[in-house]
C-alpha cells in the first residue's frame, strides 16, 4: 500500500468506481494479503467478482456453530462451484464452553446478543484479521439505514487495526442496492442461499434470524427481541464508531 495515500483519500478517489475496479485496486495493492469475507448470504456476489479477477482469491467464512443447515450447504456449494478453498473460522472452545455450560445455549434472548457474538464471531474474526493486511466485505449502504448508510468503499478498519499494523477494509458493494445485487445473481445464475426463497434477507445465526414481512427492513429480521436500533454484531463495529 502506498503510504502517501490515506484511506480517506482512497475512498474519495474510488467513490464512483465499479466494485470490480475497487477489487482490482485491492488485489494490486495487497495481492495474497487480501481476504474476502463470505457470510453465506447475498455477498456471494463479492466472491463471484473477486474470483473472476483472481482465481486464487483467498476467502474465509465464520462458522459460529449456530448457522442454518441451508447456510452450511450453501457455503459448500460455493466452494465447489468456484473451486475455492474457503477457510472456516470457528470459535475458541475455551471461551465457548463456559458460556454454554454456565448460561445455556440461548442466553442471548435474556442478556442480549453481544456476549455470544463476541465469542462466536468477534474473537475468531479478530484472530484472523490480526494476520492479514486487508479484507473485503459485502457490506452495502442500503442494508441498514442506522449503521451502514455511510459505509466507505475503502477505509482503515477502526475496529481491528493494531497500533503497529493498520488493517485496510474494502467494501466494493457499498453503493449497490439489493435490487442490483439480485439482478447480478439472477443474470449470471450464481448460487444463492435457499433461505432467500423463504423470506430471509439478512441471514445470520439460526436462533437470531427470521424472515421479514413486506415493507420491513431486512435488518429487522436480526435480533428482533432487542430494542437496540443499531443492529450490528460487532464484525463491522467501525460503523458504530463512525456513527458515534
Amino acid at each position: 500500500m502506498n503510504q502517501a495515500l490515506n484511506a480517506t483519500e482512497l475512498a474519495t478517489a474510488y467513490a464512483g468506481k465499479s466494485p470490480q475496479e475497487i477489487l482490482e485496486f485491492a488485489f494490486e495493492q495487497f495481492g495474497d494479503d487480501l481476504w474476502i469475507s463470505f457470510s453465506g448470504a447475498e455477498d456471494v456476489v463479492l466472491v463471484d467478482m473477486a474470483w473472476k479477477l483472481n482465481k486464487n482469491v483467498k476467502v474465509f467464512s465464520l462458522d459460529t456453530g449456530r448457522l442454518h443447515a441451508e447456510t452450511y450447504r450453501f457455503i459448500e456449494r460455493v466452494r465447489e462451484h468456484y473451486g475455492l478453498t474457503i477457510e472456516i473460522l470457528s470459535p475458541d472452545p475455551a471461551l465457548l464452553q463456559p458460556l454454554a455450560t454456565e448460561k445455556g445455549l440461548f442466553s442471548f434472548y435474556k442478556d442480549g446478543h453481544g456476549e455470544c457474538c463476541g465469542i462466536r464471531k468477534i474473537e475468531p474474526l479478530k484472530r484472523k484479521l490480526s494476520t492479514i493486511g486487508a479484507w473485503a466485505t459485502g457490506q452495502r449502504r442500503d442494508q441498514s439505514p442506522g449503521t451502514r448508510s455511510q459505509v466507505a468503499v475503502i477505509e482503515l478498519d477502526s475496529a481491528f487495526s493494531q497500533p503497529d499494523k493498520p488493517l485496510y477494509k474494502f467494501n466494493p458493494l457499498a453503493q449497490m442496492t439489493s435490487e442490483e445485487v439480485w439482478g447480478y445473481i439472477r443474470m449470471l445464475e450464481i448460487p444463492y442461499n435457499a433461505l432467500h426463497e423463504r423470506g430471509y434477507i439478512s441471514i445470520g445465526c439460526e436462533p437470531c434470524t427470521r424472515p421479514v414481512l413486506p415493507n420491513q427492513h431486512e435488518r429487522e429480521g436480526r435480533w428482533w427481541w432487542e430494542e437496540e436500533a443499531h443492529k450490528e454484531c460487532g464484525l463491522h463495529a467501525g460503523n458504530l464508531i463512525a456513527k458515534g
